[in-house]
């Protein structure tokens, strides 16, 4: 049976359970069962924003309903920070087309966010975070997913050491700060955009790139920059050392804390001199 007999929506499942199953299903499926993702009973609001990434995060949710073993539910959900007309008709008609079943809400973070001159983008991701939560948890949610994959992982880890002066990786999965109950997890995990890029192609599908009206209306996204920079570093490097991701991704899951000069630990800073008596010369040896 070819590609066209099929609607877009079926085209698309199919094409992750078949001719993508190595490539995204799998370290889909990986990530869920490792670090262990999704719970008998959850209600999980599938976060989308309009981007390729959350479009295949809810196609790959609403397949996973329907072979899993664990029984959990999903409420697909889409908050409108103040998009054009016409992003908004684009999230419509995309959703539409995959048969995501999607709430969407409106709010005036864009509004809000473009009044302050200091770090806009900043206070645009707490408050997308807080909404998100706050209508998840009405629709009877206890966690909320979000789309950020293999790629996204790594290459903030490598932003955090160039440009933050600090270790510090993505985690899979968190425990809410401010909503008491409430989880966020990280399904595509282990999943490359490269993938996610080849998928979307596949299937003609055409997602925002950025609906930011900070964006378009010139102002500059440092943050955005800098994850640009270490892309183009990683892809270098990748010509020298085909592994490097894998080695990066696998270095957060290797971290030695014994050869750490300096911490942090449940909010804690920690230097190694509160046990170097217990360091011998043999635990140093690289």
């Amino acid at each position: 049976m070819s590609k066209t007999e099929f609607t877009p929506a079926e085209t698309a499942a199919r094409s992750i359970l078949k001719k993508y199953r190595k490539e995204i299903w799998a370290p889909f499926i990986s990530a869920i069962k490792e670090y262990r993702l999704i719970e008998e009973g959850d209600v999980i609001g599938v976060c989308i924003s309009g981007g390729k990434d959350s479009a295949l995060l809810a196609v790959l949710m609403k397949q996973l309903q329907r072979y899993s073993d664990v029984p959990f539910r999903c409420e697909y959900i889409c908050m409108d920070p103040g998009y054009s007309p016409d992003n908004r008709c684009r999230i419509e008609e995309n959703m539409a087309a995959l048969e995501i079943p999607v709430h969407i809400f409106e709010t005036n973070i864009f509004r809000v966010a473009s009044k302050t001159e200091k770090s806009p983008c900043y206070l645009c991701a707490r408050m997308r975070r807080g909404h998100l939560y706050s209508f998840a948890k009405s629709l009877g949610c206890n966690k909320i997913a979000l789309g950020h994959h293999f790629s996204d992982v790594i290459e903030t880890t490598l932003m955090g050491m160039l440009w933050g002066a600090q270790i510090q990786a993505m985690l899979p999965k968190l425990h809410s700060t401010n909503f008491e109950g409430m989880e966020l997890i990280r399904p595509l995990y282990k999943v490359h955009e490269d993938a996610i890029i080849a998928w979307a192609r596949y299937n003609s599908l055409s997602f925002l790139a950025c609906a930011c009206i900070m964006t378009e209306n010139a102002a500059v996204d440092e943050n955005a920059s800098k994850r640009r920079q270490t892309k183009t570093l990683i892809r270098e490097l990748k010509k020298d050392c085909p592994d490097v991701e894998k080695n990066i991704f696998n270095s957060i899951h290797k971290a030695n804390i014994d050869t750490m000069v300096g911490y942090k630990h449940l909010g804690v800073q920690h230097s190694f001199l509160e046990t170097y008596d217990t360091i011998t010369e043999q635990e140093d040896d690289q």
